[in-house]
């Protein structure tokens, strides 16, 4: 590149930055930037005024994606199962099993998040549900306040990796991978991290068992059938739902999108079997869909203005220069683009990195050899630490507004570090151990077309005198 092409898309980049630390709107400072520059190009004759005309085809081509319709569909279910009594009746059972043994209540938080992620798909769900429903137990019976307010942050956030999450819809569809194997790829380390969890409260519970304490046996049920019961009812129907909305999707009997639309119908008979169906519950519901669906859309088409005039004056050359010569190869190019997105998560949330960065990286990441969904399962890891680490971390926040006035806003934030540090070694994990997630994505046994060869017979020619003449 010489000249102009050499300056426009750094000074691009530096622009978005600048607009999005004022704090004016994600989806309008994308817009702003792209058509500013874009004109600016035309002008500076770096492309033609014809270039711009892909604009409408690429809104079009967002506002006709099928699979985009997933995320409405995931998030009004997650929003019913919020309130329709579900999480307690989880959280009861759980932990009345685990409660007899230090930090049952906190191994009941952690399973109970797991299983809320693979039904919600959305971190507020889970966390403002056991914040409100455990929270004040764990106060009651001497929790720290700390490993209380951080195993719910923590476990929430677990949703954003454990399917059906919303995040590895958005960054299949900008990966160009199937939401399905970002899924089955995903099973892996939703697994470890909660194993790490877990292991963490273990940890606790020897070297510190009074941080963690068992519940009294006033407090406990006798382990008959009231106990089982309890269980049943909270995960019966949960299992139910998990097989409606993942099942049929790993069978292929289903797509994500339909998936999700069964998932709304599965949350609306579940409100209703607990009693909770009403008119304001669906339509708090649907406003809080509609809000985030508009947020998407809004910042998918900023996103796509600015990545259109970005590409126009070669800034994906630009980039492919600025991380295909790292040091480590492929090792160097990940640990640089994970450090990267966690400290852009302090001031952008996932929509926006994954929307504004991810289609830049991906033309490098498919240079280096490396596996997309793969890489698209690390950086749905490293993404969960935008909603745990302080000062902006949207878990902290939910919690802080529905906990009682005597939990510290400060407790909350040192809280959230052990756990912010577990996911961070996860992000570790997966990248020295890639087999976490392919394991899960291969489909049979896999043939290298290079050593494929096909032996063909010799041609047969025929005797002329054999040749029939027509007339």
């Amino acid at each position: 590149m010489t000249g102009l092409e050499d300056i426009m898309p750094p000074m691009m980049f530096g622009g978005l930055v600048i607009f999005l630390l004022i704090g004016f709107p994600a989806a309008f400072s994308l817009a702003a930037v792209g058509l500013f520059f874009g004109i600016a190009a035309i002008e500076l004759g770096l492309f033609p005024q014809a270039y711009l005309l892909n604009l409408p085809l690429r809104v079009f081509n967002i506002l006709s994606n099928e699979l985009l319709l997933a995320i409405p569909f995931f998030t009004l279910m997650g929003a019913i199962l919020e309130r329709c009594g579900l999480a307690e009746d989880l959280l009861e059972g759980s932990g009345q099993l685990f409660g007899k043994i230090p930090g049952g209540l906190a191994y009941a938080v952690i399973i109970v998040g797991a299983i809320l992620g693979a039904i919600t798909g959305t971190v507020a769900a889970s966390v403002i549900a056991m914040g409100m429903i455990s929270l004040p137990i764990m106060m009651r019976y001497g929790y720290d306040m700390r490993i209380a307010t951080g195993v719910i942050a923590a476990s929430g956030t677990i949703t954003q990796l454990i399917p059906p999450s919303l995040v590895l819809i958005v960054l299949g569809d900008q990966l160009g991978q199937s939401v399905g194997d970002m899924y089955a790829g995903a099973i892996g380390p939703s697994i470890l991290q909660v194993l790490l969890f877990l292991g963490f409260i273990a940890a606790v519970a020897v070297v510190a068992p009074q941080k963690v304490p068992p519940l009294p046996p006033e407090a406990l049920l006798p382990r008959d059938w009231r106990l089982w019961w309890r269980v049943a009812k909270g995960m019966v129907p949960s299992l139910v739902l998990i097989f409606m909305v993942l099942g049929t999707i790993f069978m292929g009997l289903a797509t994500p999108t339909e998936a999700g639309a069964m998932g709304v119908v599965g949350a609306f008979a579940l409100a209703a079997m607990n009693g909770r169906l009403s008119w304001p519950l669906v339509r708090q519901a649907m406003a809080n869909t509609m809000r985030i669906t508009a947020m998407v859309i809004y910042i998918l088409i900023g996103a796509t203005v600015f990545s259109l005039v970005f590409q126009g004056v070669d800034g994906g050359i630009w980039i492919e220069h600025l991380l295909s010569y790292l040091p480590g190869g492929a090792t160097g190019f990940l640990v640089f683009v994970n450090v990267f997105i966690f400290f852009l998560a302090f001031f952008l949330d996932f929509f926006e990195i994954a929307f504004i960065v991810i289609p830049l990286l991906v033309p490098v990441a498919k240079n280096l050899g490396i596996d997309l969904v793969w890489f698209g399962v690390l950086i749905c890891i490293n993404l969960q630490t935008s909603f745990m680490h302080p000062p902006f971390g949207f878990a902290l926040f939910y919690l802080r507004g529905i906990a009682p006035k005597e939990v510290r806003t400060r407790d909350i934030y040192w809280g959230a570090i052990p756990w912010l540090f577990l996911q961070l070694a996860l992000v570790a994990v997966v990248i020295f151990w890639p087999e976490s997630v392919t394991f899960f994505t291969q489909h049979g046994p896999t043939v290298d077309p290079s050593t494929v060869t096909i032996d063909l017979p010799p041609p047969v020619i025929p005797d002329n005198n054999s040749v029939p003449v027509f007339q």
